[in-house]
């Protein structure tokens, strides 16, 4: 950690700015990314709240988009828990739907697996590839029956 002294209420502002221009971020995040550099811990939450009072700074926004990311390889299951990692609220995490996983779980085990599977040795192992996705147990088995020769 350096020992750089705390930055102005501008500067602290600006920090913010510049990371939430990159990239979206949960309030959490966020906060725990300029801590170090807040005078206070007062300072840093009256940032937070201008910054949510001007829709600069949502967590709605990035647990939809944070979500929406990692759709392309993950189930919900994995989804969920990785915005509760970081620190989105359970309302958000919630709205999280499985709406359209049987599809997404189809095209990641297509683009992984060019052969069907013949064996129920293979099935199991594209079975155990999708759980550490966070596909569940009933898309999971639904769509390795249904591809039964692929």
């Amino acid at each position: 950690m350096s020992s750089s002294p705390p930055a102005s209420a501008a500067e602290l502002r600006a920090r913010a700015l510049r990371l939430l221009a990159r990239r979206e971020h949960s309030r959490t995040e966020l906060a725990r990314k300029l801590a170090p550099r807040a005078e206070s811990a007062q300072a840093l939450e009256s940032l937070l709240f201008e910054l949510e009072a001007k829709k600069q700074l949502s967590d709605e926004r990035y647990a939809s988009e944070r979500a929406h990311w990692l759709s392309r390889k993950y189930g919900a299951a994995r989804i969920r828990q990785d915005l509760k990692s970081k620190g989105v609220d359970r309302e958000f995490i919630n709205r999280i739907s499985s709406e359209g996983e049987l599809e997404r779980a189809s095209g990641i085990l297509k683009r992984k697996y060019r052969e069907p599977a013949t064996t129920r040795e293979e099935r199991a192992k594209r079975a155990r590839f999708l759980q550490s996705r966070g596909f569940s147990f009933d898309v999971i088995r639904s769509l390795l029956s249904s591809r039964e020769a692929g």
